[in-house]
């Protein structure tokens, strides 16, 4: 069994592709001067102390968000800059302590009138969520629910406009047939909203196959990336990689991450297997 629990891997490699992506995504939606919302299936705590608690546990942020923050005046790609630039506003002075997940991100980087709809079921992170947020009057809204049933409640949203990310533990396999199940669906529903889709790179057979199936959900544009910082451990366990594939992608985010992705395998590899893939298909 793999359990990608948020506070855990705080700040790791795979978190740096996952909301490099999404500050991009956030970014370019921001754009338009109208109102978009955005849905997290699988919201986890909301911001993480890198210092103490689980994520001082496991050390990973030195895998993926440390090496960022110590770079961050020597010249990074262009959407490593961004996603620093967002960790910096939840972080005072040169130290880098707090880390934010998605909900955060998104949090920050929206506009009045914009709205972020929050689902997490797991106990501990839901409470997490709810006192992260709990001064927050307006513009997130919080279920402590299944986020893959909350998507048919909440699509298409009243504007028309918005970002669905998608990023469950994967606990068990049935997690890789549920992401494919609630795309679908999905798109069903709002068919031009932007689907973020974050999976682990493991040892199982439903990892290694859930990117060609999701091409095959998809009729128009996506945007496929993944990032391998070393080799698969030799008894299968462990986490060696992460992808995201993006459904109707902002045309400017294939050159970003052409730019962003190497630097990436540079400075994140753990070993000579570290390297990344990007591919993309316009509609």
């Amino acid at each position: 069994m793999f359990s990608y629990r948020h506070g855990f891997h705080a700040g790791n490699h795979a978190d740096v592709l996952k909301h490099t992506v999404l500050v991009q995504l956030l970014a370019h939606l921001a754009q338009k001067d109208k109102a978009f919302w955005v849905v997290d299936t699988h919201a986890g705590g909301g911001l993480y102390d890198l210092t103490t608690g689980f994520a001082a546990k496991s050390g990973e942020a030195g895998t993926g968000i440390q090496t960022l923050w110590a770079a961050r005046k020597s010249g990074l790609p262009e959407a490593l800059k961004a996603l620093v630039q967002q960790i910096q506003v939840c972080n005072e002075g040169p130290d880098l302590r707090w880390y934010p997940g998605s909900p955060q991100l998104a949090a920050q980087m929206l506009r009045p009138g914009d709205h972020l709809r929050l689902y997490e079921l797991h106990s501990t992170e839901s409470r997490a969520l709810a006192a992260h947020f709990a001064d927050v009057k307006r513009g997130v809204s919080l279920q402590v629910a299944d986020g893959f049933a909350g998507l048919k409640a909440c699509l298409p949203p009243p504007p028309k406009r918005g970002l669905v990310h998608i990023d469950p533990p994967y606990e068990n396999k049935d997690d890789y047939r549920r992401v494919q199940q609630a795309l679908k669906e999905a798109m069903l529903r709002f068919p031009t909203g932007t689907y973020a889709i974050w999976y682990p790179m493991v040892a199982r057979r439903e990892s290694e196959q859930l990117p060609g199936q999701l091409k095959k959900l998809v009729p128009g544009k996506w945007l496929h990336a993944q990032l391998r910082v070393k080799a698969t451990a030799r008894d299968g366990l462990g986490l060696h990689g992460s992808g995201m594939f993006i459904v109707n992608p902002p045309y400017t985010l294939f050159d970003k991450l052409a730019e962003a992705l190497p630097w990436m395998v540079e400075h994140l590899g753990q070993d000579m297997h570290a390297a990344y893939e990007l591919e993309s298909e316009a509609a």
